[in-house]
C-alpha cells in the first residue's frame, strides 16, 4: 500500500536517514491526552505535534469546527520540526488513522510527497512488544521544504451545492451511520446529512485494517468509480481523511470538503436531510 508504512518496517528503519516520525495522538474534548501519552511512552525519535494551534486555525462563522490554519505559517512551523524535501515522514496516532491522517493529508495539500501513515499505530507498535522511548527530542530545524498548495485537493460549500445538482458528482459523508441519519448528534446543532449525501464511515476499514488489500479497496469504494468528481467530507475535516487516503490506495482522486457538516449546517439556506423525520 503506496501511502503506509507496517511497524515491521518502522522498526528495521528507525536510524534512516532523514526519517522524520510525527506523534500525533489526541482525544476530542482532552487536549492534553496526546501530550501526556507522548511522555508516557513513544516510538524512539517521534517528535510530538499537538493537533490544536498547528494543525487547526481560528474557528469562525463558517469553516468548520477544524479550519485549516495559515498554510504558509503551517509550512514554516513544520519545517522548524524538520520537515524539508529531503525528509520522509512518518505519522503515527493510536492506530485509528484520523489524526494521523489529518497531518498526511495537510503534507499532501502543501507538495510535500514521501509522507507515510504507520499502520496500526501505536497501538500495533506496542502489541508487537517493541520498545518505547521517553526521550523528548528537541527538533531541528529542516532545510529548504518548497510549498505547492494543491488547492484542487480541496472543496468548498459552493461546489457541494454543485454536486448535490449533478448526476455525475458524489458527495461521500465520513461519519457514524447514527450521525449520517440524524439518529444521534453529539457534536454539530443540528442533525441529519446533506441532501444526496451517500454513507461511508470511516471506520468500516480502520476496524479491519490488517485485512486491507487493494482488491479489498477497490471493492468497498466500487459504487464511487463511475463518478467524475467525489467529494468526501466528514464532521470538520479529520476523520474523512480516512477514506481520502484509502480511496487514494487505488487510483480514486477524491477532494476534501474540509469544513464538512459542522460547515454546511452553519448556512441556514442549506437544506438537512433527517432520516428519523
Amino acid at each position: 500500500m503506496k501511502n503506509f508504512i507496517t511497524t515491521k518496517w518502522l522498526k528495521e528503519n528507525l536510524d534512516m536517514e532523514n526519517l522524520l516520525i510525527f506523534d500525533v495522538r489526541y482525544e476530542l474534548g482532552n487536549e492534553s491526552y496526546g501530550e501526556e501519552e507522548y511522555n508516557k511512552g513513544h516510538i524512539k525519535g517521534a517528535i510530538f505535534v499537538p493537533m490544536e494551534g498547528l494543525l487547526t486555525g481560528t474557528v469562525r462563522e463558517h469553516g468548520g469546527r477544524h479550519p485549516l490554519p495559515d498554510m504558509e505559517e503551517f509550512a514554516r512551523r513544520i519545517n522548524d520540526l524538520g520537515v524539508d524535501d529531503s525528509k520522509t515522514v512518518v505519522i503515527y496516532d493510536d492506530g485509528e488513522l484520523a489524526m494521523a491522517g489529518r497531518l498526511w493529508w495537510m503534507l499532501k495539500y502543501i507538495g510535500k510527497v514521501e509522507v507515510f501513515l504507520l499502520k496500526g499505530g501505536i497501538k500495533e507498535w506496542k502489541d508487537k512488544g517493541y520498545s518505547l522511548s521517553l526521550e523528548k527530542l528537541d527538533p531541528s530545524k529542516g532545510g529548504e521544504l518548497t510549498l505547492k498548495i494543491k488547492n484542487s485537493m480541496i472543496a468548498d460549500v459552493g461546489d457541494v451545492r454543485q454536486a448535490i445538482e449533478k448526476v455525475d458528482e458524489v458527495i461521500v459523508d465520513s461519519r457514524t451511520p447514527d450521525r449520517y441519519k440524524g439518529e444521534i448528534e453529539p457534536i454539530d446543532r443540528i442533525p441529519g446529512h446533506i441532501p444526496t449525501a451517500v454513507n461511508y464511515p470511516w471506520t468500516e476499514l480502520v476496524e479491519n485494517l490488517g485485512e486491507i488489500d487493494t482488491e479489498k479497496l477497490a471493492a468497498h469504494y466500487s459504487d464511487l468509480a463511475q463518478y467524475k468528481k467525489i467529494i468526501v467530507h466528514c464532521g470538520s475535516g479529520i476523520t474523512g481523511t480516512v477514506n481520502i487516503m484509502f480511496m487514494d490506495e487505488i487510483g480514486l482522486e477524491p477532494v476534501l470538503y474540509l469544513g464538512g457538516y459542522s460547515d454546511w449546517i452553519s448556512y441556514d439556506q442549506n437544506k438537512i436531510v433527517d432520516e428519523t423525520k
